[in-house]
């Protein structure tokens, strides 16, 4: 794969189940929530009445089309998720970071009990940032991070997360 005039490198993929799923429950809410704010003899009665009805289950159809169409941009992009370039290392299409800043690659448990995979990165701030959700992350969080390593690794001129057992 290439992005303009550098070569690309998959480092992670994302799940197909998790996603689908995610579609599928996204597409229900939306039906059925549509259908319990559609009053009026006619359709456009029944239009108006989903859109300007009540503002409650507007707001909650508005949230679920916003679900579905995430999950769908994460289906679409599930193949090559996490990527990097020689120069920076993305996440998606909607984050990316230098290689040269990231220092480590640590899983982290939220306050539900839900690990994913973190950056960090030596960027002044103490925050790190999210990776992937280990659920959703199609292999292993070792290769993972083995291959953002080696990726970082390359840009310093010295292969950090080689080694020989």
């Amino acid at each position: 794969m290439t992005r303009r005039d550098r070569k690309i490198v998959v480092i992670g993929r994302l799940q197909a189940k998790p996603l689908l799923a995610g579609q599928l429950l996204c597409a229900f809410l939306l039906v059925l929530l549509a259908a319990r704010q559609a009053e009026g003899g006619s359709a456009r009665e029944a239009a108006a009445h989903i859109l300007f009805g009540d503002p409650v289950m507007t707001v909650l159809m508005a949230a679920a089309a916003f679900g579905f169409f995430h999950f769908l941009g994460l289906w679409r992009r599930r193949g090559g998720y996490i990527f990097h370039d020689g120069e920076r290392l993305h996440r998606g299409s909607d984050a990316s970071w230098p290689l040269a800043a990231i220092r480590d690659v640590i899983v982290t448990r939220s306050e539900l009990g839900i690990a994913s995979l973190r950056l960090v990165v030596d960027d002044d701030s103490e925050t790190t940032r999210e990776l992937v959700k280990l659920y959703m992350l199609d292999g292993s969080p070792e290769a993972v991070r083995g291959g953002v390593m080696f990726a970082v690794g390359g840009v310093r001129g010295v292969p950090l997360a080689s080694s020989l057992h």
